[in-house]
């Protein structure tokens, strides 16, 4: 093979004995749990809202956000049940880049994954620690995701990840919720076939060991707007795809119909501030029909300190350095603007 090995990593349940969680985080992380299922089955009526930073780049100003983000949630705790996105894998189109905290704890020095493995498990702990609101981050190795399954809450598979075997039998294993994101060229028969091998039973090879998984209802859709040949972005999140969606759905013998709408990448087209219109769009399609309203469980927003993006090494404390984010003061009046209309 032509490849280096560098060194052998620490297997999940070493670093989890390493860095364990208190039996305090240990029930906030149930009942955190036990509260977002009952949206994905229709117990209760609430909308999730996952938000935060494209990519989780440094652990003080994510807990800081996280600290605001749990305030917010305290006044809109009837409405909404907040879910911080702390995203440490960042999937990258051409292989270049910034690939997230797993690959560099600090973007501005060497890769180093066993002290990125570290740095975001201990992320991860600190925000539950600090805000009681236990997060969502992207699987974007399905190997990983049992360095952090005592911690997360909600789990994303990807645009590029969605028709990998490894990721959708992954998630038929997992007893969180679990987001398929349609493809970038945007065909939804791809999407909903990803929900049926969630949601069954498979045997596989899933680190080093023949497993098998008990399937996942609570696997379900996120539109998060397409790419066409030409590069131009096509939305997804009007009423007529949503509508489209809940056919698609009734075509299908699948449990916990639910979707939940990404406002930024394709959908904005990468415009962050058209993330609010789009919500609003969305809420709007919910007042209008009872079939949307019971289909749409919320919202995925990109969101940070400040407005916009930045280059590494710019230097701006809470500043995305990958895809721009709505800053502070919008994302709190979002947050707000969303509760008054449920």
């Amino acid at each position: 093979m032509n490849m280096e090995f560098i060194r052998k990593l620490p297997i999940p349940k070493d670093l989890k004995a390493q860095f364990s969680l208190s039996e305090k985080l240990v029930a906030i992380k149930q009942k955190r749990d036990a509260e977002i299922q009952k949206v994905f089955t229709g117990e209760s009526d609430k909308k999730l809202l996952i938000i935060g930073p494209c990519s989780a780049d440094r652990e003080d100003a994510v807990l800081e956000y996280t600290g605001r983000l749990a305030k917010m949630q305290d006044e809109v705790k009837d409405k909404i049940i907040i879910i911080p996105r702390i995203y440490t894998n960042k999937p990258r189109t051409t292989g270049e880049g910034y690939k997230g905290m797993v690959h560099q704890p600090d973007p501005e020095k060497a890769e180093d994954m066993l002290q990125g493995l570290i740095a975001i498990r201990e992320m991860h702990t600190r925000a539950i620690e600090q805000t009681g609101l236990t997060c969502a981050d992207e699987m974007l190795y399905p190997e990983n995701h049992r360095y952090l399954s005592d911690l997360l809450s909600y789990v994303a598979v990807g645009a590029r990840s969605v028709e990998n075997q490894q990721h959708r039998l992954t998630a038929s294993g997992l007893d969180i919720p679990v987001g398929m994101k349609n493809p970038t060229g945007g065909d939804l028969a791809v999407m909903m076939n990803s929900l049926v091998a969630a949601q069954a039973s498979h045997v596989f090879l899933y680190r080093g060991w023949e497993v098998k998984s008990a399937g996942n209802p609570l696997s379900h859709a996120i539109l998060r707007g397409a790419v066409d040949p030409l590069g131009r972005t096509i939305p997804n999140y009007h009423y007529e795809d949503l509508m489209t969606l809940c056919g698609l759905y009734a075509k299908k013998n699948l449990k916990n119909p639910a979707v939940i709408v990404d406002a930024n990448h394709a959908n904005s087209g990468k415009k962050y501030l058209e993330q609010v219109r789009i919500c609003n769009e969305v809420l709007h399609s919910c007042r209008h029909s009872n079939d949307i309203q019971a289909l749409v469980k919320g919202f995925m927003v990109e969101s940070y300190l400040e407005d916009g993006a930045q280059k590494i090494g710019d230097g701006c404390y809470g500043k995305s350095i990958t895809d721009p984010c709505l800053g502070w003061e919008k994302t709190e009046r979002l947050i707000y603007d969303i509760a008054d209309q449920l």
